[in-house]
């Protein structure tokens, strides 16, 4: 534990007055000395900066605009010098001396892990990147900048058929920078680093070109703080056209059980696209294939009654848990305190081909918006979590994006005395949550019914 100021400076007078101190540590106390000074130095800075609050009277927006450009340039500033010091710390082997790693260190301290991803590369690149690690000294670059730009000679290096001398990468470190300097974005700055690549790559004749390079290929899949997966692809251009057509096939504009136009935005519209693409290649079939399960899942549930859990991606809502509970092979395992299992359960087929084609006869497509059988999953109406039979009267098609809605936005469905099952939207949509019918049968009304 260090000592604090005071008792810091009565230590040393004492040293001085006995003359008990060697020059080695004579030194190492004025190191710590002016470690303490550095730390109050920061301390004041901080104290200062939390106080600051934007002009109470600036009409015109001057000065807090002036304001805010300085305080970019702060945090760009701490950015860098948060660069030297992980730096400083990784030279002296502190996580490792506890049997961990510098960016362990940095997440435990509270370091977003994305950031403490970001600071690393920064750190293992800028010894051999002094141009950049100068300009950004002063708080003119962005440590996102920064980090395209390391990551941009990389992609340039790995690009280039004949491994880059020093010189080769600091006259392409330059030209990023100068990318950077003029206002381009870090996504800008890494768009021209491999436009350099890929004229690199086809300078020469005995190369494979870039966009047919298989060895280029790269796919990388992280979970974010809240538990979303943020995947990352880079892939050759046959490869890459075969994604975008698939995806494009699945991302069409569908209208709205009330017939307005689709309200998912064309980001939106590629996702579920993309989760329609992996329940089909679960499937193993072709894409008119409607007897199979969509997907094969185990799921844990803490005797605790903590949340259930995914292999993967990690625990689940219990309206995520019954969703994936409606159409797959599930396996429950009920694990104890200390996670133990202690009950495995038998791996059911949940609506087995038979019944899935009987729901398919009856119902054709999507209840809720008209998507074909093969874009669709079978809900349990009531819900199998909660004790619901897996039989064609508990049973309904949908696809997955209003598989999600009813999940999770408020739409119910009810079996009608039809035998066909009937949808009430939210209070939102409707404040008097009149029933619809399934898609197929959208003409018909309940009085029509009657």
């Amino acid at each position: 534990m260090l000592p604090t100021d005071a008792h810091f400076v009565e230590y040393c007078c004492l040293a001085a007055t006995f003359d008990i101190f060697g020059f080695a540590t004579a030194l190492a106390l004025a190191s710590m000395f002016e470690y303490l000074g550095n730390m109050a130095a920061l301390d004041t800075l901080l104290e200062r900066l939390i106080e600051t609050t934007p002009p109470a009277d600036d009409p015109s927006g001057r000065t807090t605009f002036g304001a805010l450009d300085t305080l970019r340039l702060i945090r760009n500033a701490a950015d860098h010098q948060i660069v030297f010091y992980t730096m400083r710390l990784d030279e002296l082997g502190v996580a490792q001396k506890a049997g961990s790693t510098t960016k362990k260190l940095l997440i435990e301290m509270g370091y977003a892990p994305a950031a403490a991803h970001r600071i690393m590369r920064i750190v293992d690149a800028l010894p051999a990147r002094p141009t950049l690690a100068r300009h950004a000294g002063d708080g003119r670059l962005s440590t996102e900048i920064v980090d395209a730009i390391v990551r941009g000679v990389t992609h340039i290096d790995k690009r280039c058929p004949e491994k880059l001398s020093d010189d080769g990468k600091g006259s392409h470190e330059i030209e990023l920078l100068g990318q950077a300097l003029s206002g381009a974005t870090p996504a800008l700055v890494l768009e021209h680093a491999r436009t350099i690549g890929n004229t690199l790559a086809d300078a020469t004749d005995t190369s494979i070109p870039a966009a047919d390079d298989s060895t280029l290929n790269a796919v990388n899949a992280h979970t974010t703080d809240d538990g979303r997966v943020d995947i990352r692809a880079d892939l050759t251009q046959t490869i890459g056209e075969k994604f975008l057509t698939m995806i494009d096939e699945r991302a069409c504009p569908r209208p709205e059980p009330d017939g307005a136009d689709d309200r998912r935005t064309a980001e939106q519209r590629r996702a579920d696209a993309l989760e329609l693409i992996l329940d089909q290649a679960a499937l193993g079939a072709t894409i008119d294939s409607i007897g199979s399960p969509r997907t094969q899942l185990m799921v844990t549930i803490p005797a605790t009654g903590d949340p259930a859990a995914l292999p993967w991606t990690g625990s689940i809502s219990q309206a995520t848990a019954k969703q994936v509970s409606c159409d797959g092979s599930l396996t429950e395992i009920v694990l104890d305190g200390e996670g133990v299992p202690l009950q495995m359960g038998h791996t059911r087929r949940l609506f087995p081909a038979h019944l899935r084609k009987a729901v398919v006869v009856r119902d054709r497509c999507c209840i809720k918006c008209g998507a074909p059988p093969s874009h669709t999953q079978v809900h349990h109406i009531a819900h199998w979590a909660d004790g619901g039979t897996t039989d064609l009267d508990n049973g309904c098609l949908l696809c997955q994006r209003c598989h999600t809605q009813v999940h999770h936005h408020g739409w119910d469905i009810v079996m009608g005395f039809d035998r066909h099952p009937w949808l009430i939207p939210p209070a939102t949509i409707d404040p008097h949550r009149r029933p619809l019918p399934a898609h197929n049968r959208r003409t018909m009304r309940l009085d029509h019914a009657a």
